[in-house]
């Protein structure tokens, strides 16, 4: 039986109602969006065309999946405006093919309505000012009564958020493909909870555990570096790129850890303006790379100005960068202990929803790994593997403060690790 994620659920459903909004699926790299919307269109080829701005001229996906290949197209060469129309005017032709032949005989088992054509664009933020053209092309066909679903996808998510807000607003609706967590690591390819710490959850090199410095090269090589390096440096226009991947390196490394930006700087040589170097972690965090956690506080320029604390969205991310083994992680007490709470730290980041904040907290000696809060709903969160001897009482002295919070120990004497991680940062706000 082949994994599907519940998001491919949700664009099924999505792409069985009549044309509203351009969907678009954001998120980082090798979560499994282009395999997602090439499994919806193959369920049906002749009623789905897609074609993706990072393949090489001449090996576009140029059939409409039934096999029937268009030899006679000739798209432009340079992925621009003119690439972008021309493309999207073949779906339009497709569309057009198809449902004529449908009007001869329209099976009653069709899984989409009679006007359900799908085109999707794959990696659609690497086109200058491709919101713009977007928008005349999708107000074009609203006009003409041309009912299409359009799917965006891409894996910048700071460029597509830009592009979005800036030419489609009111147009499109967004489904978040974001890192695997524990239950769909564990369902699709069996990992125990340890080895989902260590590996952390990307899809693509899960079948390369057993080889652990041939796991460690793959996400290396075609993880981080095409993250860093063409969905930030080539797409931002990144002023000081070893900047940008040592402020990573250093991340992996501090996970699970708070660092000031002016310890940063003293820990990297380009480094010189706190100013660049929060920038640039804004950055990672866009990518869905690395996050800076703001300290929790009631005012708000309290929580800008606090130390952040490190965290990786994946901890994958964490293992590629570290010498550790799996087993030298695991017998060492202290880093497995960041290894976990960093785990949970991410499990959080991926699945909290865009009203639901996660913090940190520290008043002197007293700390709380993670807070989440929503509206007037708070969260305190301590992690306490079997490695983790500090004192807990941190969320005793946070309740105090904050009497509303609501209070959750994650390990010995409290939710088991696996059931914390088996839900959403939404389930434990209540």
């Amino acid at each position: 039986m082949i994994f599907k994620r519940p998001q491919e659920q949700t664009l099924k459903q999505r792409l069985g109602e009549k044309v509203h909004f351009i969907n678009i699926l954001a998120g980082p790299r090798q979560v499994g969006k282009t395999t997602m919307i090439r499994d919806v269109i193959e369920q049906s080829p002749a009623r789905g065309y897609y074609v993706s701005v990072d393949e090489e001229p001449g090996n576009i996906w140029e059939t409409d999946m039934s096999g029937d290949a268009s030899t006679a197209l000739s798209p432009p060469q340079k992925k621009d405006a003119a690439w972008l129309q021309y493309h999207w005017q073949e779906a339009r032709n497709r569309q057009a093919k198809w449902q004529e032949g449908q009007k001869a005989a329209v099976s009653a088992q069709a899984e989409f309505p009679e006007e359900n054509f799908v085109f999707a664009i794959d990696e659609i933020q690497k086109i200058e000012q491709w919101s713009e053209v977007v928008k005349g092309l999708w107000d074009s066909d609203r006009a003409k009564g041309l009912s299409m679903h359009v799917v965006l996808l891409g894996s910048a998510p700071l460029l597509m958020q830009k592009g979005l807000s800036e030419s489609l607003a009111g147009r499109f609706e967004t489904i978040t493909v974001s890192h695997w967590g524990l239950a769909e690591m564990q369902q699709a390819f069996d990992f125990s909870l340890e080895e989902y710490i260590y590996f952390g959850g990307y899809p693509g090199s899960a079948s390369l555990i057993r080889e652990e410095a041939r796991w460690r090269r793959y996400v290396r090589d075609s993880l981080i570096q095409p993250n860093i390096e063409k969905d930030i440096v080539q797409l931002v226009r990144i002023k000081n790129p070893m900047l940008l991947k040592q402020l990573f390196e250093l991340g992996c490394h501090y996970s699970g850890q708070e660092l000031s930006l002016t310890k940063m700087i003293d820990s990297i040589n380009e480094a010189k303006h706190t100013e660049t170097l929060a920038d640039y972690l804004n950055l990672l965090m866009q990518a869905k790379l690395l996050a800076g956690l703001h300290k929790f506080a009631e005012q708000e320029v309290r929580k800008r100005n606090s130390v952040p604390k490190l965290n990786v969205f994946n901890t994958a991310l964490m293992s590629a960068m570290q010498d550790y083994t799996f087993a030298e992680a695991q017998a060492d007490r202290s880093y497995w202990g960041r290894l976990v709470e960093s785990a949970v730290g991410a499990h959080l980041l991926n699945t909290c929803d865009e009203d639901t904040k996660l913090h940190y907290w520290r008043d002197g000696s007293n700390e709380v790994d993670f807070v989440l809060s929503r509206g007037s709903k708070l969260c305190a969160i301590e992690v306490k593997s079997a490695a983790r001897t500090r004192p807990i009482r941190g969320l005793d002295v946070f309740v105090g403060h904050f009497p509303r919070a609501k209070k959750i120990l994650v390990g010995a004497g409290g939710v088991p690790l696996a059931e914390f991680l088996s839900h959403s940062a939404a389930d434990w706000l209540g």
